[in-house]
């Protein structure tokens, strides 16, 4: 049986908030450990005012930083063997269209040529990314099915709610720890070899 899976890109694919971490502590001196992020909002768990906000989020989606994320261990590994299983495997990513050509590389060169990379407005983010747009509109996105999804954001969870039938698998993160999930289809998973597992006939 051939499954539809939706994958977010940042922190589960990619290791963005160690690298936000890191940009915080050297634009602003704000010296928060990637362990001790608490909110998605990374405005509200660093501290910034609205303009250094703008501006960390600006820098951190340039191409030259987007391409240096580290990939989260076995990511593209558990990715390649679910499409070798013949499963659709769709990125859906809250970055803008501008960070597209950026991704598809970076997807490219960790062996993640057979994704399907689309890029929502997940967040209210577009408001930063002046003249920017994105892949996919919301109304097409509520069109799309899915049987199973990889995601770390709390706030990403109302996009699943037309979906009664969807597994969410979460990768477990700092910020998602206190959230109450929505309902039992929603499991904590620590890595990609737990996500694997749970994904019925993988092992057959």
């Amino acid at each position: 049986m051939s499954l539809k899976i939706y994958v977010d890109f940042d922190d589960c694919i990619c290791e963005t908030a160690r690298y936000f971490s890191i940009l915080a502590a050297d634009l602003f001196g704000k010296n928060i450990p990637y362990e001790k992020i608490r909110f998605f909002d990374l405005q509200k768990s660093f501290s910034l005012t609205d303009e250094e906000y703008k501006y960390m989020m600006t820098e951190a989606h340039r191409p030259e930083a987007l391409l240096s994320y580290e990939e989260t261990p076995g990511a593209s590994a558990v990715l390649n063997a679910l499409i070798d299983k013949g499963h659709d495997v769709y990125v859906i990513t809250g970055r803008p269209c501008s960070a597209y050509e950026a991704s598809r590389e970076w997807l490219n060169s960790h062996g993640l040529e057979r994704l399907n990379l689309y890029c929502l407005n997940k967040y209210g983010r577009d408001a930063f990314y002046e003249d920017d747009s994105f892949t996919l509109e919301l109304e097409d996105y509520y069109k799309m099915h899915f049987d199973y999804a990889v995601e770390d954001s709390p706030s990403a969870f109302r996009f699943f709610s037309h979906l009664p039938e969807l597994n969410v698998l979460v990768y477990d993160r700092p910020w998602n720890r206190e959230c109450e999930f929505p309902g039992e289809r929603y499991i904590r998973c620590s890595d990609w070899e737990v996500i694997y597992s749970l994904i019925p006939g993988v092992y057959a």
